[in-house]
């Protein structure tokens, strides 16, 4: 298919598995590289996520074995931008408000490497590869890894990827403890599903409370979040599934969630 044959509403493919969104860039001709049809998409995908209560996790992959090579630069050179109201690629400022797992093959590099970083957890192939390569053409990395990646990584190692331009392997940075889980070429997206599917024993509103006041921490003096956290927490401790969830440890089987 060519870059002009793919209409906006194909770039991003989204498949509901139960309770888990598996949302698949699929533009495997330019190595899922994002122009702003193709960031608005994955936005929508973000939304989609957001506001359907059944749906309680989301996985985002890459289509034709690699993630995203980052920006589509014909698009850059038209002066198209790839951001929409959620930032870059449509989740770098913001990303879904539910749990995010990242299911990286191939490449996840420039800001598909950042948009790794915008994902709560990455599971990835030993032959994955990620990097920062901006430097080299004297581009600046402005997708959030410049000061993401040193409150997630060794300050070093940060540097190193930051400064050097060098792609690393999913081992690497498994040590760094940035990738979570490293699996055989071509099993990333199944073993991000099977994990996917062990936190739905979890409450729903607990596990998106959980993940939106971990990623506002930092936006918080310790004191400011004593208060702040109460107000993300609350809708899910007054949800129906703590209820269901109380109710189904006095009784001694397994909940049946419903996302509100």
């Amino acid at each position: 298919m060519s870059e002009t044959a793919s209409p906006a509403h194909d770039r991003v493919l989204t498949e509901r598995r139960g309770h888990v969104l598996v949302i698949t860039i699929n533009r495997p001709d330019t190595r899922n590289a994002f122009d702003r049809a193709t960031a608005e998409a994955l936005h929508a995908a973000m939304d989609l996520l957001d506001q359907t209560d059944e749906l309680f996790v989301g996985v985002i992959t890459g289509a034709g074995g690699t993630f995203s090579a980052g920006a589509d630069l014909k698009a850059v050179a038209r002066g198209e931008s790839a951001r929409t109201s959620r930032g870059g690629f449509g989740l770098f400022a913001r990303p879904s408000r539910k749990p995010l797992i990242a299911a990286v093959e191939g490449f996840a590099v420039g800001g598909g490497f950042e948009m790794c970083l915008a994902c709560d957890l990455i599971v990835a192939a030993r032959t994955a590869r990620f990097g920062l390569p901006e430097v080299r053409h004297n581009v600046v990395a402005v997708g959030g890894a410049l000061f993401r990646l040193p409150y997630r990584i060794p300050y070093h190692l940060a540097m190193e990827l930051a400064l050097t331009g060098e792609f690393k392997d999913a081992e690497f940075l498994h040590r760094a403890g940035l990738v979570n889980r490293v699996v055989d070429e071509g099993k990333a997206l199944e073993a991000a599903v099977d994990w996917a599917n062990a936190l739905l024993v979890n409450g729903p509103t607990a596990l998106a409370a959980s993940k939106e006041i971990a990623f506002q921490a930092w936006n918080w003096t310790e004191a400011e979040a004593w208060r702040a956290q109460m107000d993300v927490a609350r809708p899910a401790l007054t949800a129906e599934d703590r209820t269901e969830g109380l109710k189904a440890f006095a009784e001694k089987r397994k909940p049946q969630w419903k996302g509100r």
